[in-house]
């Protein structure tokens, strides 16, 4: 008999402390998970304080969080259940790349295993998302991805877009009205240092990218 799975408060955290490591190694703090989550740092605090407890997570007052191999594990099968839900999402029922988190967010806790596992295998075993998050497998393994924030460089860079976060849907709307999505390619016309942002070239011609838009975007060399 399997052992029950975590309370969906429990994945939502583990989760979250978990994606905040694909973007960057310094770790999440308290306040970054209450913002993440849309609670209050002290709600926050307390429910760390249970998880590490309970052997999910390395927790020092003040400190930054990393999971255990325990929390590490679900996690991981939190991340696959989303992503394969938005992918499933967007190719079989019409949902827009900025429409499908919040719907993954709700179904991810509801959705059994072996309902994913068909989902997985409809889908043709998928390794990245409409985001180009890549998906873990069943094992919790994951396809390496290779790729830099596009403000890394230079200008005269040809490059392809194989990953936009998806943080903020409203980025999202932005980035597809430019006609940019994972596999666009671009040209780095300039860098512009003072005011830290880029000019680029795609097919629908000559933008001008703002930091925020710049920073959300992971590309790699053409």
């Amino acid at each position: 008999m399997s052992a029950p799975r975590p309370s969906s408060v429990t994945e939502d955290y583990l989760k979250v402390i978990w994606k905040s490591g694909e973007w960057s190694n310094e770790g999440i703090s308290t306040n970054e998970i209450a913002q993440a989550l849309g609670l209050s740092a002290s709600s926050v605090s307390g429910n760390l304080g249970k998880l590490a407890r309970d052997g999910y997570i390395h927790h020092e007052p003040y400190g930054r969080i990393a999971l255990t191999a325990k929390g590490t594990a679900i996690a991981v099968q939190m991340v696959r259940r989303h992503r394969l839900i938005e992918t499933y999402l967007v190719e079989h029922h019409g949902y827009g790349w900025d429409e499908v988190h919040d719907e993954a967010e709700i179904l991810e806790h509801a959705v059994s295993d072996r309902l994913l596992r068909l989902i997985d295998e409809e889908l043709g075993f998928p390794t990245q998302d409409p985001h180009g998050d890549p998906i873990p497998r069943e094992d919790g393994s994951i396809v390496a991805l290779e790729g830099r924030r596009l403000h890394e460089f230079a200008a005269g860079s040809d490059v392809v877009i194989v990953r936009v976060s998806d943080h903020d849907p409203a980025l999202l709307r932005y980035l597809e009205s430019l006609g940019f999505a994972v596999g666009t390619r671009l040209r780095v016309d300039a860098v512009h240092d003072f005011a830290g942002s880029l000019t680029v070239i795609s097919d629908a011609g000559s933008r001008e990218l703002a930091t925020l838009a710049a920073n959300a975007i992971w590309v790699a060399a053409a």
